[in-house]
């Protein structure tokens, strides 16, 4: 069997692959990243796909529990892929997660296309018609901006508003403020495709952005899956 595995800053998920699409996904947080759990979850595993942004230590976790004989891709970011061409300075910058997630946004939705993906960090990257990856932002995720004014303040909370028009106290000004500040850099992106361009909201974030943003939107869950699954029909020939 063919495991598609993402391995991201906070979350580590999983799928199978099935008849070309990734099947349920599982997952753990990273910070319990536990082997044995891992590798008898993984103990069918022939081939494996994966990314992994979360730095050498959960790589080689991962690795090592994968079973004796699997044959294992890791796939980073280049030139060309699936049709896609990224126009980074230097494509192998590009963090895994989100050019394989880019692929399997275009598995979804043809023509100008924003993915934004609120996790840790929310990343909002732009594919053109012609399948090239213009380019995109990286700001700190809705929690990460909440905490850093939590702690590098001395009156103002760690905020648990919600959304509203017009803030009235104190909770809702921190969390509008930081919400729309991610949702206006979004449709930023968006205005400059121009029109019809289709916008994929993704990530662990997505919900509480969802409510600031302007215009139509789609929730795409498990990009990096959807592309992982995409890349399998290449990798595995």
């Amino acid at each position: 069997m063919v495991l598609l595995i993402d391995a991201g800053n906070s979350r580590l998920k999983w799928a199978w692959l099935r008849d070309g699409q990734p099947g349920d996904e599982a997952g753990i947080d990273v910070a319990a990243l536990d082997g044995a759990p891992l590798a008898s979850a993984w103990r069918s595993a022939r081939a494996v796909l994966y990314t992994c942004v979360a730095g050498d230590a959960v790589d080689a976790a991962l690795r090592a529990a994968l079973p004796a004989g699997c044959t294992v891709h890791r796939i980073r970011a280049g030139d060309q892929a699936a049709g896609l061409t990224n126009l980074y300075e230097r494509p192998a910058q590009l963090g895994a997660d989100r050019w394989v997630a880019l692929i399997g946004a275009r598995t979804l939705a043809a023509g100008p296309l924003v993915v934004a993906t609120a996790g840790t960090a929310t990343t909002v990257d732009a594919l053109d018609a012609a399948d090239r990856f213009l380019g995109g932002y990286i700001l700190p995720g809705l929690h990460l901006m909440l905490e850093s004014l939590a702690r590098n303040t001395a009156d103002l909370p760690h905020a648990q508003g919600a959304p509203s028009d017009w803030p009235r106290n104190t909770d809702d000004a921190i969390l509008n403020g930081c919400a729309g500040a991610q949702a206006a850099l979004i449709g930023r992106v968006r205005d400059r495709l121009g029109f019809g361009a289709t916008l994929l909201l993704s990530g662990g974030g997505a919900d509480a952005l969802a409510p600031h943003i302007e215009g139509e939107f789609r929730r795409a869950d498990n990009l990096v899956l959807r592309g992982l699954a995409r890349l399998a029909a290449d990798v595995l020939k």
